[in-house]
C-alpha cells in the first residue's frame, strides 16, 4: 500500500513538473524573443520611433511601408488613425501568441491614458525568424481600438485595417 502511494505521489509530482515546463516553453512573453520584438515594434510605431520600428521589419513589409506610408515609415500610416482624445501613449504589452508553423502570430495591446481612464489599441504581428535567427515582423495589422469588431482574430480577419503588407485585391 505504501509503495502504491509513493508511485501515485511521484506521478502527481511528475505531471505537475510537465505542466510547469510545458507552460514555460509555450509562454512567448517569458521565453520567446519573438514576443519581445513584437512588443517593441508596436511600442516603436506608437511612439513614432520609426528607425527602431523599421529595424524590426522583414524586407517585404519594409518595402511596402516605404512605398505606401507617408514619410516611408510605419507611424506615417498608423499615427493618423489614433484619435487625439485617447491621450498620451503609455506602454505596449503582450496579449497572446500562437505558434503557426515556424512563425508566431502575436497580439499586442498598446495603452493610452486620457484623464482618469485608459484606452487600448490592439495590434497583430506575425513574427518570423530571418537567416541570422532574428525575429522580425513579417506582417502587421490592426492598431485599432480593442473594442472594434475588426480587432478579433486579426491574423486572419479580412476586416482588420492597416494590414501590411496589404493583401492583394
Amino acid at each position: 500500500m505504501q509503495k502504491r502511494l509513493i508511485f501515485i505521489g511521484a506521478g502527481i509530482v511528475l505531471a505537475l513538473l510537465v505542466v510547469v515546463v510545458t507552460t514555460a516553453l509555450l509562454t512567448p512573453e517569458s521565453t520567446n524573443p519573438a514576443a519581445d520584438n513584437a512588443v517593441l515594434f508596436v511600442q516603436d510605431v506608437l511612439t513614432g520611433n520609426d528607425a527602431e520600428a523599421l529595424s524590426l521589419l522583414a524586407p517585404a513589409p519594409a518595402a511596402w511601408v516605404a512605398e505606401n506610408c507617408p514619410g516611408g515609415v510605419p507611424s506615417g500610416c498608423i499615427a493618423p488613425t489614433i484619435p487625439d482624445d485617447w491621450g498620451r501613449f503609455e506602454r505596449a504589452v503582450f496579449r497572446r501568441g500562437a505558434l503557426v508553423g515556424s512563425a508566431w502570430n502575436m497580439d499586442i495591446i498598446g495603452f493610452y491614458e486620457a484623464g482618469v481612464g485608459s484606452t487600448g489599441v490592439c495590434a497583430h504581428t506575425r513574427m518570423e525568424q530571418d537567416a541570422s535567427g532574428a525575429w522580425l515582423v513579417a506582417e502587421y495589422a490592426g492598431f485599432i481600438h480593442c473594442g472594434d469588431p475588426a480587432s478579433r482574430l486579426m491574423a486572419t480577419n479580412p476586416d482588420t485595417p492597416n494590414r501590411v503588407p496589404a493583401a492583394s485585391p
